[in-house]
């Protein structure tokens, strides 16, 4: 992360610099892992007491983060957990959004209901409504190029079965 200072009149000292660039780091493998993000810094005195602002932008955010203490370190630490929990909502907002989706189902019928259940993995419950039940060699048909299996029920048997498509070209057909 590229970090520019504004508003000091003099080097931060080497160990103090350390750490801030340590908190720098984290900061931007948050963010993106890259380290290619900007980082502004605002140092200013009042009295007896130091601010420090810093800005990051993110994409179409704009994270700012305000510190206020009489010492320096102590500042620019409250600013950039300020900034590191903005940073960490906004990454959450983002999974939460790009990560939950319900996938379209094959056949366009998208009735996915979340299902609660204690902590752990989601169970989502589809609902497809009833089909009729086709053959084997109608499943065999039905299986396009961009899915691999295909559940469906037995018009022999009136079971569930799923029919896989290998690797190798072929077949496999699971039955309950």
């Amino acid at each position: 992360m590229q970090v520019t200072y504004t508003g000091i009149h003099h080097d931060l000292p080497p160990k103090v610099q350390a750490k801030v660039d340590a908190k720098f780091a984290k900061l931007s493998k948050l963010l993106d892992g890259r380290g290619e993000h900007k980082a502004h810094v605002i140092l200013s005195q009042e009295k007896r007491s130091y601010k420090a602002e810093v800005t990051v932008n993110f994409y179409n955010h704009q994270f700012v983060g305000i510190g206020k203490h009489s010492d320096l370190f102590t500042a620019m630490s409250a600013a950039l957990e300020k900034l590191d929990a903005q940073a960490v909502k906004q990454r959450d907002k983002w999974r939460e959004t790009h990560r939950r989706a319900p996938k379209p189902s094959i056949d366009g019928v998208d009735k996915v209901k979340p299902v609660a259940v204690a902590a752990g993995p989601r169970v989502f419950k589809v609902n497809l409504g009833r089909k009729k039940p086709i053959t084997l060699e109608e499943a065999v048909l039905m299986i396009d190029k961009t899915s691999n299996h295909i559940a469906y029920r037995d018009a022999e048997t009136e079971r569930v079965s799923v029919l896989v498509r290998r690797a190798d070209g072929h077949f496999d057909l699971i039955e309950s």
